[in-house]
């Protein structure tokens, strides 16, 4: 069975009208009377017209379509960039489509490049921890298709990125530490090669130098996967453990939660004797067990900047030629410290 839809053909002819008049009509042209696009609009109500996405797309040469690439759909801080990003694209007309990487360059490249084919008018992508080699990308983009970076953005390619402070967020955290009495701060973070790595590792260093610390390279655990597998984590964790950090920084959404739960498993009674500050926009942070301090980030407006530039590069006239990078501020969460059976 067929589902059949209206045309503007249908109206025109029920109507007695010029399809041109009846399209003009839908778009509340001016130079269409009130009465007619009254009596236009009234019958395609009544019988259910929807505007033909794919004729539009011919017609003006574009699919109203943009591609988004994350690592993970279910990471609590990219489920709400998405959302940011749904807030203004619906708002605006456009569609999104969404891809995951899982982390992996190859399943990026090749989820890139479907949605190329695929005619989408521009890309929104954060890159996968194994990513370094962005040629594909400075491929798609010389041949015309706009590219907005967020959260994971490459160094040397020009075009407009949305960032949070990791910097400050990643000190203020580790500040958190100290002046809580911890000196013996570990680091747990992903991969090397990510921006979001370099930055946090930087704010975490500069803390440490403030209150006359000394880094310790062996107390920083690279996590290459982001903490997707949990073989990975848990080898981190048992590598500090015997290392004695009364206090964890974590720079991701993902390695936080994994890590509770890593040290849960791998020691339950060292691990309430260790302070955890972390990267994480989870709603249920207060349910955590050990207690976390949390560096949240503006996500939901991440998605949101990133669009609203992305879609000015799409709807441009001409060539876009000086961009800009956002830098969004983070908000430092403290967990109340409990006493007995009271908070304070």
């Amino acid at each position: 069975m067929r589902f059949e839809t209206s045309t503007i053909k249908d109206i025109a002819k029920a109507l007695g009208l010029s399809t041109s008049t009846v399209s003009r009509a839908l778009r509340d042209r001016y130079e269409i009377s009130e009465e007619t696009k009254k009596l236009v609009l009234a019958y395609a109500e009544k019988v259910n017209y929807r505007a033909n996405p794919i004729a539009r797309s011919l017609k003006e040469r574009r699919s109203y379509s943009i591609g988004i690439i994350v690592s993970e759909i279910a990471n609590n801080f990219f489920s709400q960039v998405i959302n940011g990003i749904e807030s203004i694209a619906y708002d605006k007309d456009y569609h999104v489509i969404i891809s995951q990487s899982h982390e992996s360059y190859k399943q990026e490249k090749l989820n890139v490049e479907h949605l190329a084919s695929r005619s989408i008018d521009g890309l929104l992508i954060a890159l996968s921890s194994e990513t370094q080699d962005i040629d594909y990308l400075r491929d798609l983009y010389s041949k015309g298709l706009p590219i907005v970076f967020f959260d994971r953005v490459p160094e040397d390619f020009e075009t407009h990125k949305v960032i949070a402070n990791n910097f400050k967020g990643s000190f203020d955290a580790t500040e958190h530490l100290i002046l809580s009495g911890k000196r013996t701060i570990a680091h747990l973070t992903n991969s090397e090669n990510l921006s979001i790595t370099k930055e946090r590792l930087g704010g975490y260093k500069a803390a440490l130098t403030k209150y006359h610390i000394e880094f310790k390279p062996e107390l920083v655990k690279y996590c290459q996967h982001g903490g997707m597998h949990s073989a990975e984590l848990e080898q981190a964790v048992k590598e500090l453990l015997p290392l004695k950090p009364d206090g964890i920084f974590i720079s991701s959404d993902r390695l936080t939660t994994g890590c509770i739960m890593a040290l849960k498993k791998t020691n339950p009674e060292v691990a309430h004797n260790i302070a955890i500050s972390g990267f994480t926009n989870s709603n249920l942070v207060e349910l955590f067990s050990p207690s976390l301090t949390s560096v949240k980030q503006p996500a939901f407006e991440m998605g949101q900047v990133a669009t609203e530039l992305l879609i000015s590069m799409i709807e441009a006239k001409r060539p876009v030629t000086e961009f800009e990078t956002k830098v969004l501020d983070t908000e430092l969460v403290k967990m109340p410290k409990q006493v007995g059976n009271k908070f304070l």
